[in-house]
């Protein structure tokens, strides 16, 4: 009798909530596609454009009607190469961001670079067509408009459409120092996200966010998160000892179809980082993720070894002639072979066009390479920029000793020191280092603890969170980063 009545009351309890706000769904502005974290804007820009360039293709392919069963066949691989092209250039341009910081001359000047880079991308693809197509050149042309509309609109709908969007309204809860961070990951990363207020914990001391902002406490948190019409609410609670903590008002909230997060869940979806000074081993324990299992472990090793002989194929032919401009350009060998930190910690000989003098290290002390490197040769700096230096790696690849994507090796003298000055720093080495990463297209080349520190909180959500769809993420962002020469040293 006593179950009865307490699964009526928990009954009424979710009756009465759903009553509360009916047919209602809080926006959702963060989706987890095989376990990464994607904002939903820039899954729809990406679909959206996919779309265009599809219909656009149709609509050109229609004015071959008589041919149009036969010609679909034979373009359907120019059409998934200007897909997967226009999404790299899109990407690098930064059409594709959450937050622009760009003005509205620098959108402009975005868009011109990506239609210097679009539009001969679009001429030759399309000049693969068969010669003897009727009006094969008028398709050329059609299909080049198409993509400086889509261009155009991409611009239009980044720069100046994005603040029309609906607001995900946030409530956090806590006033402290974590609080006023995650306010700051939000204004820089998330133009789509609204912090409404602060509801304060009795066991914390120090207010460090907008004092206007914190929240009366004289109504329960799940009512006042119902007043505000709240989407969200992040526990970003300083101190966490006993009764700070309102589970049974978060649980409300989250059965009345509030999504709820943590801390550590904030900055993993948000920054697609774990921020160390909230993470814990129970958390990384408990938690779901940092699964290696063998299915994984096959699919990426099948992954790396097509991938690697596909970019071998390419690249050949750009690989041969920095082989010739090294040999000219300075004395010495023209490749470099160092010795680097693995899987579980065993070491391997890393191979990589050598872009540094040969007397680098002529003292015998490692050094990290730092801003206008004075060791750099002048072909160096450019291989470095375009990284063509790390291209040998791919044999590394094929032996089995690094991955297609995975953290940077590192030297055994700087693991060795990092180690033992930052925490879980040894998580990176339970997979594989990689010719890219996550952590290589999220941040800058790193010359410090400091920076290094910043690298292993986007690796660990790499580490936590790999799978062969955010392997393809990475490959795709990596084409940006050569475009760009972001963070090359």
């Amino acid at each position: 009798m006593g179950q009865i009545s307490i699964l009526f009351v928990v009954h009424q309890d979710l009756r009465v909530v759903h009553k509360v706000r009916p047919d209602s769904a809080p926006a959702i502005h963060m989706i987890r596609i095989f376990n990464h974290y994607m904002h939903r804007q820039t899954l729809m820009r990406m679909l959206a454009d996919l779309f265009f360039i599809l219909a656009g293709m149709a609509a050109v392919f229609a004015t071959q009607a008589d041919s149009l069963a036969s010609l679909l066949p034979m373009a359907g691989g120019q059409v998934a190469t200007l897909a997967a092209g226009m999404f790299v250039i899109n990407t690098a341009s930064g059409l594709y961001q959450k937050a622009p910081s760009f003005s509205a001359n620098q959108a402009i000047a975005r868009a011109a670079v990506a239609l210097l880079l679009a539009l001969p991308l679009t001429w030759l693809i399309f000049g693969l067509l068969p010669q003897d197509l009727e009006d094969r050149g008028a398709m050329r042309m059609a299909a080049m408009v198409g993509v400086s509309a889509i261009i155009l609109r991409r611009v239009y709908a980044t720069h100046w459409a994005s603040s029309h969007n609906a607001k995900t309204r946030i409530l956090i809860l806590g006033s402290g120092p974590a609080a006023q961070l995650v306010t700051q990951t939000l204004r820089q990363n998330d133009p789509h996200a609204e912090v409404v207020g602060y509801y304060p914990s009795p066991n914390e001391t120090e207010c460090a966010v907008d004092a206007a902002k914190v929240l009366s406490t004289a109504h329960p948190l799940s009512q006042t998160a119902r007043d505000m019409d709240v989407d969200e609410i992040v526990v970003a609670l300083t101190e966490r000892r006993s009764g700070s903590m309102p589970l049974r008002e978060l649980l409300d909230c989250k059965l009345f179809g509030i999504k709820v997060f943590d801390v550590n869940t904030h900055f993993e979806k948000t920054l697609g980082q774990i921020r160390l000074g909230f993470a814990n081993a129970g958390w990384m324990i408990f938690g779901d993720g940092f699964n290696q299992g063998l299915f994984r472990t096959a699919v990426k090793r099948v992954f790396d070894i097509l991938s690697a002989l596909l970019l071998l194929v390419v690249a050949a032919p750009i690989m041969l002639v920095a082989a010739v401009v090294i040999k000219l350009d300075s004395r010495g060998p023209i490749f470099y072979r160092q010795e680097r930190v693995g899987l579980n910690g065993s070491t391997f000989p890393v191979t990589k066009f050598r872009s540094m003098r040969v007397d680098a290290e002529k003292d015998g002390k490692p050094r990290w390479a730092t801003v206008h490197d004075d060791r750099v040769t002048k072909v160096g700096h450019f291989m470095r920029r375009t990284r063509i230096d790390e291209l040998p790696q791919l044999i590394n690849v094929l032996k089995g000793e690094m991955s297609m994507v995975g953290p940077r090796p590192e030297r055994p003298y700087f693991v060795e020191q990092l180690t033992q000055q930052i925490p879980y720093f040894a998580v990176r080495q339970s997979v594989k280092p990689g010719v890219t990463g996550w952590a290589q297209v999220r941040y800058q080349y790193g010359a410090t603890v400091e920076d290094s520190i910043e690298k292993l909180q986007y690796d660990l959500y790499y580490v936590k969170n790999n799978t062969l769809f955010l392997d393809i993420v990475v490959l795709f962002e990596t084409v940006a980063v050569v475009i760009t020469g972001k963070g090359a040293r």
